[in-house]
């Protein structure tokens, strides 16, 4: 027997390394010998440079940098491969490091930029932007100015505070400073397809989660349609409607019009970089998970991620969650055979939290227990 145990992490319980740990502990007490390949795995969200660390190897560069309410944090991205550079925005500009009340007006997506300006004057040749849990809705607006991207208002005074306030008062801008990183290999990993602007943009569909009530939102979506026709009118191009625009509060905008950066799909990009249909080909079982699966796991999440690429190999994929929520079962239209919930009867959500590691064990059991006897049903020995 050999099994795949590539989970993503469940938020704010269990990283991805742990629940490999446990799903490895669970399986050993039903399969004698069992071999196991173990890939911590994320979709471009907070954990993708840890996950893709772990699996490939690698180093960490730390630096200090603007964090959302533009306050010095320590941040921190990761080098693959030693020409690749991955870049997560959540850990320079990501909505769990606001101290203040959640206010995107005031929030600035600077600190990535940093990031991304040291990883390119470091001569890194592909990087990899994952921008999954921002507290911003700046329009990259930050990220640029990090970048060297000159901004001003109508009076041709410059713009200094770079958040989504400014983005109605700009009228012109200066991104010559750019010219000596566009032949770079730059991808934004991303898992939505928002545009940049209209009722399933970044602000209508994300702004609510990043703190900002009816009048906050449409001064936003006013000042990302003027921002999106300033950069028209300057750089003859429209990337305001493309799929995955409005990603990161407009980031995934900024970097492909500035910067020809390609969109892709994190999980997509992340199963390519830990070569996971070379290592899964052998395998007789893939174990995946996450803390939530619903009608929204098909779209670019990990578990669907997974299940659609086993498929294509006839492996079988099974997967945990911490909870089951309306329209899971659409999930087993793309190749997940079934869902094993951890939660088991109603709680609130402390209580939950505060059992998690406890009731994971216990899901998992139960999981592995049914897999060994749907497996010993099927073997000639039963006599079935």
């Amino acid at each position: 027997m050999k099994i795949m145990l590539i989970p993503d992490s469940f938020k704010g319980t269990m990283d991805s390394s742990e629940v490999i740990q446990r799903l490895e502990k669970s399986a050993k007490k039903y399969f004698n010998p069992c071999e196991f390949v173990k890939i911590p795995i994320a979709d471009g969200g907070e954990g993708t440079v840890s996950c893709l660390l772990t699996a490939c190897g690698g180093d960490i560069i730390k630096k200090t940098v603007t964090g959302p309410e533009r306050e010095p944090v320590d941040a921190s991205y990761g080098i693959i491969h030693s020409d690749t550079a991955v870049i997560e925005m959540a850990a320079a500009s990501g909505i769990t490091l606001l101290t203040k009340p959640k206010n995107p007006l005031h929030t600035t997506s600077y600190g990535t930029g940093e990031l991304i300006l040291d990883a390119l004057n470091r001569g890194f040749s592909k990087i990899i932007i994952a921008i999954g849990g921002s507290a911003t809705n700046d329009g990259g607006l930050g990220a640029l100015a990090a970048l060297g991207v000159k901004f001003f208002d109508d009076s041709n005074r410059p713009i200094t505070s770079f958040t989504g306030a400014d983005l109605s008062s700009i009228h012109d801008f200066d991104a010559s400073a750019l010219g000596a990183y566009q032949n770079r290999d730059i991808y934004i990993m991303c898992d939505v397809s928002n545009p940049l602007t209209g009722e399933f943009g970044a602000t209508f569909v994300y702004g609510s989660q990043k703190g900002a009530d009816d009048e906050m939102l449409q001064t936003l979506e006013e000042g990302m349609i003027h921002f999106a026709k300033v950069v028209k009118q300057k750089l003859g191009i429209s990337h305001e409607n493309d799929p995955g625009a409005g990603a990161a509060g407009g980031l995934g905008f900024a970097l492909k019009s500035f910067l020809k950066a390609k969109m892709t799909s994190g999980i997509e990009m992340s199963l390519d970089i830990v070569e996971f249909d070379q290592k899964a080909v052998s395998c007789d079982l893939i174990v995946t998970g996450e803390g939530s699966v619903n009608a929204q796991s098909v779209f670019g999440k990990v578990p669907i991620g997974i299940a659609r690429r086993a498929k294509r190999l006839n492996i079988p994929v099974i997967a945990i969650a911490g909870s089951i929520m309306d329209g899971a079962e659409q999930l087993y239209e793309h190749g997940i055979v079934s869902i094993s919930p951890v939660i088991c009867r109603a709680m609130d959500i402390e209580q939950a939290l505060a059992n998690s590691g406890e009731m994971f064990d216990k899901a998992a059991d139960r999981m592995f227990r049914l897999l060994s006897v749907g497996i010993q049903m099927g073997s000639p020995n039963t006599g079935k």
